[in-house]
């Protein structure tokens, strides 16, 4: 199978959003990720730094504390801690704006 013919391991929705969205079971810190961006489905690589559940964000970029999180191309909440490239984004670390 050739590697653009294999399953991706997140989603991307829009070409704006910093965070895609984990669409595979058990993966692990260190695991090499192939991802599709739906917009326009290009490809992106990223290495996750962490264990990241089904379901989950992973940053596509460096992100600091207090940056807004985009997903959907719209903004979902800003994050209270910093998120390297790769980092799992979650409830533990992204909060919405309105409290």
């Amino acid at each position: 199978m050739s590697e653009s013919a294999k399953p991706p391991h997140f989603l991307v929705h829009n070409r704006a959003d910093n965070v895609g969205v984990i669409v595979v079971e058990g993966l692990k810190a260190g695991s090499a990720l192939r991802g599709v961006v739906l917009e326009d489905d290009t490809t992106c690589e990223v290495t996750a730094t962490a264990d990241i559940p089904l379901g989950h964000k992973i940053a596509l970029s460096d992100l600091d504390a207090g940056a807004t999180v985009i997903k959907y191309g719209e903004d979902i909440g800003r994050l209270i801690a910093p998120v390297a490239r790769g980092g799992h984004v979650h409830v533990h670390n992204l909060k919405t704006k309105r409290w």
